[in-house]
């Protein structure tokens, strides 16, 4: 058995284009865990990642901030404790508002694809 706490996972930076920002970093919650990915994600004020899918279901459990999940048919507006199932191959990006700094837990199976959509 493996306990981490959220408030002690060590944040790194992200960098990648999937992101339209730079103010991004990750928590790595399970590292070692083989059968899921499941990280801290946390977006400054503006910063979303990109439209993109991933091979397997995505579910995002919001831990901080208010944020945004969108596919190409809707856009929401989320919050802490809101829990998003985001099915395998469906388009969407995530992220926060010009106003709040966001925070979502982010599992999906590891191994899993993501494909970015937009550039």
């Amino acid at each position: 058995m493996h306990i981490t706490n959220q408030k002690s996972a060590p944040r790194e930076p992200v960098t990648s284009p999937l992101f339209t920002g730079s103010d991004v970093t990750r928590q790595p919650l399970a590292p070692d865990s083989q059968d899921y990915t499941v990280n801290i994600i946390n977006f400054g004020k503006g910063v979303r990642n990109k439209l993109h899918t991933h091979e397997s279901d995505q579910l995002l459990i919001v831990t901080a901030g208010t944020g945004i999940v969108a596919t190409e048919q809707e856009e929401r507006t989320v919050n802490v404790g809101d829990v998003i199932l985001i099915p395998a191959g469906e388009r969407h990006w995530h992220g926060s508002g010009q106003d709040s700094a966001f925070s979502h837990i982010a599992l999906t199976r590891a191994g899993s694809k993501l494909t970015q959509i937009e550039d």
